[in-house]
């Protein structure tokens, strides 16, 4: 058997030989690995971009609303503060309104909601404090709201006049202490109220005292522990619709039911299977890549293999036998994609950084697809390499010497 060191040196000298030939063979393994560890990265990238978004709105959540109005009242929020296993309860409702400052008026959402509403949502302040149970007109600005809006800062300590309309027309306007400003935010693509800086948080009492309303448009809900997070979520929907006299055989009905209620663990699954669906299609493109480069190798090494059919003759005339020929091509192959393997990583890790920088996506990169993107250039070379490999050993001398 021959010598593995002098099988390398052999194949060594004939990819130097054809340095243009070699350096395109490889750039299809380098475009082709490069696409698997851009696409892969890039669809763990996204996996944890939808992971962040949810955790964003809030920790272990459970969210309760309906799009008919006067159906929630105190009487629900009642029931869901005294299932087992919640350790908070919001109600939350939203109308439009006007906010002013000195000379300045702008439209904005007003939302009433009480003071476990931080912790549940994870609102995070710039200045002051969140609004508190005892909180009569106080209120809460967004970042961008507080700073920019009104050409003047609003401090956490100014006061702002807060109007919206009733639904007979009546225009109802109170004045606000702002008792916080909101650290700034970014759009989420679950739940919660979307950016946070064009909006006004009051107390959700004050809200309906205004407004001439006792109903509720939603409840936001923490569950004491992550693990248990589903199985409180069921009972909160059981007791729900027992209250609204839905049948236990049609609580897995959505259609049935009045409301919608959904957890962090229903959303987490969904954007998993969104980005594992992702993930999958990005790999399914870099794979084509991939193949083509591997065409691109088996092309290329049928080719050396008949322009070296002489060299194939002369070396089985002096003592080479098919398994040594064989081994040979199979080597020259498989450096050539393990090469263009490294260099694949390499660009594929740095192109995977800059693209997830621009995207504005967590820089997410699974180190072990180093060792795929090495292992699967290896597979690809050896796959590409075994038939011409296989027809250069099974020349025979003779013929081969022959060959013109």
């Amino acid at each position: 058997m021959i010598q593995f060191v002098q099988a390398a040196r052999i194949a060594s000298g004939s990819i130097r030989s054809s340095k243009l030939r070699s350096a395109l063979t490889t750039l299809g393994i380098v475009i082709g690995v490069a696409a698997v560890i851009i696409n892969a990265s890039l669809g763990a990238s996204f996996n944890q971009f939808f992971t962040d978004e949810v955790t964003s709105v809030g920790s272990n959540f459970i969210i309760a609303y309906s799009d008919q109005p006067n159906l929630f009242y105190g009487s629900e929020l009642e029931i869901i503060k005294n299932t087992p296993g919640i350790s908070g309860v919001s109600p939350r409702k939203i109308i439009p309104g006007e906010i002013s400052y000195l000379s300045g008026t702008k439209s904005v959402s007003i939302v009433g909601v009480n003071g476990e509403f931080q912790e549940i949502q994870g609102i995070k302040m710039e200045e002051g404090s969140f609004l508190a149970d005892k909180d009569i007109y106080s209120a809460v600005l967004g970042y961008d709201l507080a700073k920019e809006e009104f050409g003047r800062s609003i401090s956490h300590r100014s006061n702002v006049d807060i109007a919206f309309r009733q639904e007979d027309g009546t225009l109802v306007r109170k004045s606000f202490k702002v008792k916080g400003i909101l650290e700034n935010s970014k759009e989420t693509i679950v739940g919660g109220d979307g950016s946070t800086d064009m909006i006004v948080y009051i107390p959700i009492s004050t809200l309906n005292e205004m407004t001439g309303e006792q109903d509720y448009g939603a409840f936001f809900a923490m569950a004491d522990s992550s693990e248990n997070i589903r199985d409180v979520s069921d009972e909160v929907d059981r007791r729900l619709a027992r209250n609204f006299g839905i049948p236990e055989r049609d609580i897995d009905d959505e259609d049935a039911k009045p409301y919608t209620i959904f957890n962090q663990v229903d959303v987490l699954e969904e954007t998993g299977a969104l980005g594992a669906a992702l993930s999958s299609f990005l790999l399914v493109l870099a794979l084509v890549s991939l193949f083509v480069g591997s065409i691109g190798i088996m092309n290329i090494m049928l080719v050396t293999v008949t322009e070296r059919t002489k060299e194939i003759g002369i070396m089985k005339s002096v003592g080479y036998s098919s398994s040594n020929i064989q081994s040979l091509f199979l080597l020259e192959s498989v450096m050539v994609s393990a090469f263009g393997g490294l260099m694949g990583t390499a660009i594929g890790g740095l192109g995977a950084y800059i693209l997830e920088t621009a995207l504005k996506l967590p820089p997410v990169f699974p180190f072990k697809l180093i060792e795929i993107g090495i292992l699967v250039s290896v597979i690809v070379g050896v796959g590409a390499g075994l038939y011409p490999a296989r027809k250069a050993a099974s020349m025979k001398p003779v013929d081969a010497l022959r060959y013109e």
